[in-house]
C-alpha cells in the first residue's frame, strides 16, 4: 500500500499495490504493521457495505460524537463515488475544511478517515457499492451529522444530489448548532 497525505490533518488516501498475473490481481487493503507505522488506527470493529441504485445518491455527512468517535477505511467496490470529509476537531488547523476524493472500482484508492471527521459520499454512477471498516461500534445516541448543503461548508458536489434520506436532509446547519460538533 502507498500512503498519501491529504490536505486535511491525519486523513490519508491509500493506493493499493496490485500484484497481477493471468488469474487477475491480489492486493492488501489493510495491514496492521503498515497502518501502525503511519500512525493510523488499525483495530476495526465492524465492516459495513452500502449499495446505491441511482447516481446522485448522497449518504452523510455522518460522524459519531465522543466517546464513540470512529475511524473509517472506505473503498468503492463497484461504480464510483466522490467521498467528502470535513475536519470537525475544534483544535485542528484544518477545522471545518473539507476535501473531495474520487474512489472507484478502477483506481483502487481507499480513504482513511480519522476520528473527528464528518464523512459523506455521493454516487457518480448507478449501482454503486461501497465497503468500509469502522473502528468503533455504532451507538445511536452518539450519531450526528452536518447538512450536506450548508453554505458555511461550501462543498461543491460534482453531480446533483437526487436521492437523500430524510435524516440526512434534516441535520442542523452549523449556524443552528447549540452544542460543539465533536
Amino acid at each position: 500500500m502507498k500512503f498519501n497525505r491529504t490536505e486535511l490533518n491525519d486523513a490519508w488516501l491509500i493506493e493499493l499495490e496490485l500484484r497481477g498475473d493471468e488469474r487477475g490481481y491480489f492486493a492488501r487493503t489493510m495491514c496492521k504493521d503498515e497502518f501502525s507505522k503511519n500512525g493510523l488506527i488499525y483495530n476495526f470493529e465492524q465492516q459495513n457495505v452500502s449499495f446505491s441504485a441511482q447516481c446522485g445518491t448522497l449518504r452523510g455527512l455522518h460522524y459519531q460524537r465522543q466517546p464513540h468517535a470512529e475511524a473509517k477505511l472506505v473503498r468503492c467496490l463497484k461504480g464510483a463515488i466522490v467521498d467528502v470529509i470535513v475536519d470537525i476537531r475544534k483544535d485542528s488547523s484544518t477545522y471545518l475544511k473539507h476535501q473531495l476524493f474520487e474512489l472507484n472500482d478502477s483506481n483502487f484508492h481507499q480513504l482513511y478517515v480519522p476520528p473527528g471527521f464528518a464523512h459523506s459520499f455521493l454516487t457518480l454512477t448507478d449501482n454503486t457499492e461501497v465497503s468500509y471498516l469502522v473502528s468503533a461500534s455504532y451507538h445511536p445516541e452518539s450519531e450526528d451529522g452536518l447538512r450536506y448543503c450548508d453554505e458555511e461548508l461550501n462543498i461543491e458536489w460534482p453531480v446533483a444530489v437526487t436521492v437523500l434520506s430524510k435524516k440526512d436532509a434534516k441535520w442542523p446547519l452549523l449556524s443552528e448548532r447549540t452544542t460543539p460538533l465533536f
